[in-house]
């Protein structure tokens, strides 16, 4: 599974293409799919994007939810109903869906935001009002923050 790290600057152009940044490319490099996929983030106004093998594992997880509930409903919509499949062109770009642009209030310049396994799109205006706001509660809940071996549940 591939690991998001750091932030870049980016631009989407006229035709909705934005390159994706060099370490997010690398990060898939060794994927059966060439690009990444895409989908509105269900907990904040931005692009959420990972490699194929995350977003098989969240399928896997709304499986796992009785298949005529609400929640595997909502969850199969919002998520994989609005999911993108972007691969790369030559030149590393991929083309944003404008459902998924309009979504993130996003009008030109952006920020690729790596959170580890996932990474985030966002307008500068909106990252700057979470990131206001994340820092706040990770200074305060920096305690709860644990190192444990990979697979090792709280």
């Amino acid at each position: 599974m591939a690991l998001f790290l750091s932030r870049y600057e980016g631009r989407i152009d006229r035709k909705g293409r934005v390159l994706v940044p060099a370490p997010f490319r690398a990060a898939v490099a060794d994927q059966r799919f060439g690009g990444v996929v895409c989908y509105p983030s269900p907990v904040e106004l931005a692009i959420e994007g990972c490699d194929l093998a995350r977003i098989e594992l969240l399928a896997n997880s709304i499986d796992s939810l009785n298949p005529f509930s609400a929640e595997n409903g909502a969850f199969a919509t919002t998520i994989l109903g609005k999911s993108h499949q972007l691969a790369f062109d030559p030149e590393g770009r991929v083309s944003l869906p404008e459902a998924l642009v309009a979504f993130a209030g996003i009008a030109g310049a952006m920020w690729f935001v790596g959170l580890g396994k996932t990474f985030r799109i966002w307008s500068p205006e909106r990252l700057a009002a979470y990131e206001r706001e994340a820092e706040k509660l990770a200074r305060n809940e920096a305690g709860r923050l644990a190192l444990r071996p990979q697979g090792v549940a709280t």
